[in-house]
């Protein structure tokens, strides 16, 4: 039994199988030849793994960063890390999290076939998460076992609809039509985004990607360049803070600390370009596949895929949001120095994708200033919920790490005062409400089509 959970979990955890998977199902719906499912299903399949490659190469840029900041400014706190945090849970609630998260995918699809909420989460690696936070909170709550899986899974999967269906509405400002969903637990930060942008009365026709750079930096228009610029920038200030010896004897093995910025800079921008092919990749094979499960198990349904997906419509507001996110994140911690509160430190890695993301969502409803402004509110915001989240988690609330996404924030707020409110039987009640909920919102969208 223990194999075989490892498997099921290790397999519905992988996003590039789960996404090559759901490929080859859409393409043996619509009855496709054997030589275009092989086809489709193989680049579903590697796209998504180049998209990953792409993360880990940010990641492995961004994490140096993130020591050389906190060492050259003398800040200690809790840094906010999805990976961090679950790696620790899964010791105690690896075998919870992976039936959870199986779980919680078929109360997904049944939500979507049943319900106007069409949305199939795919972003296998953000469905593990959730699984794992939900997993917390429930047992913490008095959950355990058969009642744990069953109402863990039916949290995790409205959450999983929910989530797309908060951020839907302006996707089609980003992407200029409405076939995909955003498969990515910080939806909440993403729609404050694109409401500041309209909030701040931006022309968004003056968009990130129209900014007129003088003629000698017209070469500043390829992403690439401005990426690796800015960012070289960025990095050989906070490397000059840390210092030599710091960063030589700690981070580069001796290599001098200028050139490693550098390099871990380039290695930033080099992240993003693999990532941008990825999405290409993985949109031009995903869609048309998943028109089979749309027409034949789901209908209208429409695939939620990761924030990258965004990336390639805005380029310049991924930067722009990432440092605005940032900003945010640095703002938020000073304030809660002043206030004496735990001190949340801005996590570079949760920034950067959900920054970036709210860039280009901000961007897309209020232009420049709607991409700033509203990156900005999404730094405040993943900074001060986890404050709210520790509390509910346990002894893993206080672990050095917690999760850093919005949606984990007001997920696990919710959950967590039910069960301080109830117990298990408040956290059932207000499940099985939010499910009630999603029904009667799709029965009156009916009654007024109809």
């Amino acid at each position: 039994m223990n194999a075989l959970t490892e498997f099921l979990k290790d397999f519905f955890s992988s996003p590039a199988i789960l996404l090559g998977v759901v490929a080859l199902v859409g393409l043996v719906l619509q009855k496709k030849s054997a030589p275009d499912t092989i086809k489709g299903t193989v680049k579903a399949f590697v796209g998504f793994l180049v998209i990953g490659a792409g993360a880990g190469v940010l990641v492995d840029a961004l994490n140096p960063f993130a020591e050389m900041f906190q060492y050259g400014f003398k800040v200690s706190g809790v840094v906010p890390n999805n990976e961090a945090i679950v790696a620790l849970a899964l010791t105690k609630y690896g075998t919870s999290t992976a039936f959870i998260m199986m779980v919680g995918m078929v109360f997904n699809i049944l939500i979507a076939r049943f319900t106007r909420f069409k949305y199939i989460f795919l972003t296998g690696h953000h469905t593990l998460y959730m699984a794992c936070m939900v997993a917390v909170i429930l047992s913490v709550a008095g959950l355990h076992e058969g009642m744990l899986v069953l109402f863990g899974g039916l949290a995790l999967g409205i959450i999983m609809t929910i989530s797309p269906a908060l951020v839907q509405p302006f996707m089609k400002d980003v992407t200029g039509h409405d076939n995909v969903g955003l498969g990515h637990f910080s939806a909440v930060g993403y729609s404050l985004s694109a409401l500041v942008g309209r909030a701040v009365k931006g022309d968004k026709k003056v968009s990130t990607e129209e900014i007129n750079f003088p003629k000698g930096l017209g070469f500043l228009r390829d992403s690439t360049v401005s990426i690796t610029l800015t960012m070289s920038i960025l990095y050989l200030i906070v490397a000059a803070v840390a210092g030599p010896k710091f960063v030589e004897e700690t981070l580069s093995g001796g290599t001098n600390y200028l050139v490693f910025a550098l390099i871990k800079a380039g290695t930033f921008a080099a992240g993003v370009f693999v990532i941008l092919a990825g999405v290409r990749l993985v949109l031009a094979e995903i869609v048309p596949a998943f028109k089979g499960i749309s027409q034949k198990l789901v209908p209208d349904a429409k695939p939620a895929l990761d924030c990258p997906i965004v990336f390639p419509f805005a380029p310049n507001a991924v930067i722009i949001g990432f440092f605005a996110s940032f900003v945010g994140g640095l703002v938020s911690m000073a304030l809660m120095g002043v206030a004496g509160t735990v001190i949340i430190l801005p996590g570079v890695v949760p920034h950067f994708f959900t920054g970036a993301t709210a860039g280009v969502f901000g961007n897309a409803t209020g232009g420049v200033k709607g991409a700033v402004a509203g990156s900005f509110v999404n730094g405040v915001v993943i900074s001060f919920l986890p404050i709210l989240l520790m509390p509910v988690l346990g002894d893993l609330g206080f672990a050095g790490s917690t999760f850093s996404d919005a949606d984990f924030g007001v997920s696990g707020i919710l959950l967590g005062k039910l069960a301080n409110m109830g117990g298990s039987t408040a956290v059932i009640a207000g499940i099985l409400a939010a499910l009630a909920l999603l029904i009667v919102l799709s029965l009156r969208k009916k009654g007024t089509n109809e």
